[in-house]
């Protein structure tokens, strides 16, 4: 099985990194959005990094390292009032593997329906919204590597009339030590069928990521992980993330970040607090992301985990 996945990869890598830079030529770009606070406030650095069911966006394969249960929900302010929601649901059946359900939602406010004769209203409204519905898998393969994919249902609606939907899939590997807990992963995200609009057709924002962290302090109650990623599309130049998350007694965190070679998007922070009530732990995370002239993102996110 192993032998059969470093072939893979290699040929996946090939065709994601062999894409010319070709900004704009693809759609669904909300799928390039961030789903978390806890990734949003390290700099989206988060492929090796997540823990609970958000693994069903970053990198399914980690799912299967998740002991029992686990619930998330994260909210972004986007630009221009628009919302965009995450929310994720997984469940580990011991060595059937873990399975993971998952909603995005990028969604406008109500809108007035206007025209050149009535610029004020015609008295209808609208909303206009994106969408993508998930289902993804993991197992444990060895000790230290795990196997996950997902596959998405995509839909997007401008307006009555005008919309489009396509079907994707992602597949990823997971590699956890236990020196400092340091874990390597990859991923090939948003690969399918083409988004079309009236007559004119246009693929998904197909990426290719890998990512590696580590506990770069260990002391006493304290802990800092490192984190670094990088990112090719198949519409643009590569990406780099780093991120950093101080924790204390697995209670307090703070988190910084910084997104390399990114158009817009610059620095981030953040923090969180978790709880521990009996078998559950629960946790709250808030970030704030840097998008030049565009302005802030801030978000906020929920997890519990048993």
């Amino acid at each position: 099985m192993m032998s059969k996945l470093v072939l893979v990869f290699p040929i996946l890598l090939s065709l994601a990194w062999g894409q010319y830079e070709r900004p704009g030529s693809t759609d669904a770009q909300f799928l390039k959005i961030d789903v978390t606070a806890r990734s949003a406030g390290m700099g989206s650095a988060f492929i090796s990094v997540p823990m609970g069911a958000e693994a069903a966006y970053y990198n399914p394969a980690a799912l299967a390292r998740i002991e029992k249960a686990s619930v998330v929900f994260n909210h972004t302010r986007w630009f221009a009032g628009i919302s965009h929601n995450f929310a994720s649901a997984a469940y580990t059946f011991g060595r059937m593997g873990t399975f993971a359900a998952s909603m995005t939602a990028l969604y406008t406010d109500e809108m007035k329906v206007t025209t050149p004769l009535q610029p004020d209203g015609t008295g209808e409204t609208f909303y206009s919204g994106n969408y993508r519905f998930g289902i993804s898998y993991a197992r444990i393969l060895t000790d230290h590597v795990t196997f996950g994919g997902s596959v998405n249902y995509i839909n997007m609606s401008l307006y009555q009339g005008f919309s489009a939907s396509a079907y994707s899939g992602d597949i990823a590997v997971l590699y956890v030590t236990y020196f400092r807990n340091f874990r390597f992963g990859m991923k090939i995200s948003n690969f399918g069928s083409d988004i079309k609009f009236v007559n004119e057709p246009y693929p998904l924002p197909t990426n290719f990521t890998f990512g590696l962290s580590m506990n770069a302090i260990e002391r006493n109650n304290q802990k800092l992980l490192m984190s670094f990623s990088a990112v090719k599309p198949n519409d643009g130049q590569p990406l780099g993330q780093s991120g950093l998350e101080w924790s204390y007694r697995n209670t307090l965190f703070i988190r910084t970040g910084y997104r390399l070679n990114h158009g817009v998007a610059s620095y981030s922070f953040g923090g969180g607090l978790a709880m521990h009530i009996g078998s559950y732990n629960l946790s709250a995370n808030y970030a704030y992301s840097d998008f030049g002239l565009l302005g802030p993102a801030p978000r906020f996110g929920v997890d519990l985990n048993f």
